[in-house]
């Protein structure tokens, strides 16, 4: 299949009669591309979920195929979407319940608001991997049911359902009042003891690296202690007794859960693994005491992660800003800061800190445009793209610092044509500029056909309706496929040119 149909497909402009024709030769890709259409009738849609079973699913999902126009034995895929779209009439979830296909039940176990007969067959199902689905969606009443499974597959899905109620997710964490777990995912298919190699030669296997059973479980017991961990549903008292945990991925889960007591929080910052204190260093209920003992840590990642703590102390985030790479995301403590702080950051010596508020886009214009004056480039970098500034100011940032400033300079929404020509003309280490420069608003002709020379912008001029004809049509031929395949969906593709693409 030619890219270019697979831009076709999608034209908003493409006449109707052309779909037709597209409809009539497409295959399973052309057939899914097609089916994000918007503007398609029912006979189309009808006509393409015939074609193919993905692009029903697609148009279940869209809310474009009535389930009047499904034939749930000939398009099983596309009725199971209408039933977890809760549009699917309620005797197709008996017809599911009944099919001999596991995967068809996995689907149909997954759809919410089934009828009690429906769900109650299918925690009866002979295939685990059914009953599990089943519990991972379940409502509080059926989760409650299958909390005591004997399989360690079901148990762990209801450990990662939050409708699951929460006396049940901490017996399940910590094994007290619950039936011990009889089966797990090893001893169903190997003689215990058995430890699953991670080089694993069989095609045929379906367990994880790390799998094992000794009889008692313990891969699997370890899974529904992740999952209940993971779920924030599961009481905090319960977490708090796995601080000391052997399984430093447990003890992970548990410094990022919050609500606990700050003796819980004191152990894991002693903790032997930086990941774990990494994971408490950006935890909100971690105290003052506790964020400025982290700020000494300079274990791998920890001062990166206290730096994205929302209740960060200013003078702690000046330390980490010295010490510590930060990158130039938007800090949490920097959005929250006040007023007079957001003041007192935008006049500090250190540039990094000046940098760190000029990244948001809400900053008074005074101030704004004081860090636009700024000398160092990475604080004009993160400037750059704030609204509101004014051509002289942009072009004053591109003289100073060209390619340092070109790219962020090329987001700013008010930067005009001359602007983002002057951007053009920068040298080849500014060329990642290109790609904003294609899709702003503002480009003008010249700068958008010097956009098709550069190999990562030309996709996204490709896009641009303010193209010549004549330079989309020969851009259909294009080499790059992602070209091809955007000038095909320009809606200023002349419907003579489209005609033309299709056999």
């Amino acid at each position: 299949m030619k890219p270019a149909l697979l831009g076709l497909a999608v034209n908003p402009n493409l006449p109707s009669h052309l779909v037709d024709r597209l409809i009539d030769q497409a295959d399973e890709d052309l057939a899914c591309e097609l089916a994000l259409r918007v503007d398609l009738n029912r006979a189309q849609v009808r006509t393409l979920a015939t074609r193919s079973e993905a692009a029903a699913v697609q148009l279940a999902y869209g809310g474009q195929l009535p389930p009047e126009d499904v034939d749930p034995a000939s398009q099983p895929l596309a009725a199971l979407a209408l039933l977890d779209q809760g549009t699917g009439p309620p005797q197709w979830g008996r017809y599911f319940a009944a099919d001999p296909r596991v995967e068809h039940r996995e689907k149909l176990a997954a759809c919410p608001g089934l009828p009690p007969d429906v769900a109650r067959s299918l925690g009866d199902d002979p295939d685990i991997r059914v009953v599990a689905e089943l519990a991972r969606w379940a409502p509080t009443h059926l989760a409650a049911e299958l909390a005591p499974h004997p399989h360690a597959e079901v148990r762990r899905a209801v450990a990662g359902n939050e409708a699951t109620p929460p006396k049940l997710l901490a017996a399940l964490l910590t094994g007290e009042g619950i039936p011990p777990v009889q089966l797990c995912r090893v001893c169903d298919q190997e003689r215990v003891p058995f430890a699953h190699a991670p080089d694993c030669p069989r095609a045929d296997c379906r367990l994880l690296p790390g799998d094992a059973c000794d009889g008692s479980h313990q891969s699997a017991v370890h899974d529904i202690r992740w999952q209940a961990l993971h779920n924030p549903a599961t009481p905090a008292p319960a977490v708090a007794r796995f601080v000391d945990h052997p399984s430093a991925l447990l003890r992970e889960l548990v410094a990022a859960r919050e609500g606990l007591p700050q003796q819980a929080y004191a152990r894991l910052a002693g903790d032997p693994m930086p990941g774990v204190r990494a994971e408490l260093a950006k935890n909100p209920s971690i105290d003052e005491p506790l964020v400025r003992r982290l700020a000494q840590d300079y274990g791998h990642d920890v001062q990166r992660s206290l730096a994205h703590h929302p209740n960060l102390p200013l003078d702690v985030l000046a330390q980490l800003a010295r010490s510590t790479k930060l990158g130039s995301p938007l800090l949490p403590r920097i959005a929250a800061a006040t007023p007079p702080e957001v003041a007192g950051l935008a006049t500090a010596a250190d540039p990094t800190l000046r940098m760190l508020v000029a990244l948001r886009r809400d900053l008074p214009d005074a101030i704004r445009d004081t860090l636009a004056r700024d000398c160092d480039a990475k604080v004009l970098n993160a400037i750059a793209p704030h609204p509101g500034l004014t051509k002289d100011q942009l072009l004053a940032m591109i003289d100073r610092h060209g390619p340092r400033v070109a790219a962020k300079a090329a987001t700013n929404p008010d930067a005009t044509a001359i602007v983002l020509e002057q951007l053009i003309r920068q040298p080849a280490s500014a060329r990642k500029a290109f790609r904003e420069i294609a899709r702003h608003p503002n480009t003008s002709l010249p700068a958008l056909l010097a956009c098709l020379a550069d190999p990562q912008a030309r996709p996204v001029a490709a896009a641009r309706p303010e193209l010549p004809p004549a330079v989309l049509v020969s851009l259909l031929a294009d080499e790059d496929w992602q070209v091809a395949t955007a000038a095909a969906a320009n809606p200023s593709l002349p419907t003579d040119a489209m005609s033309a693409l299709l056999p």
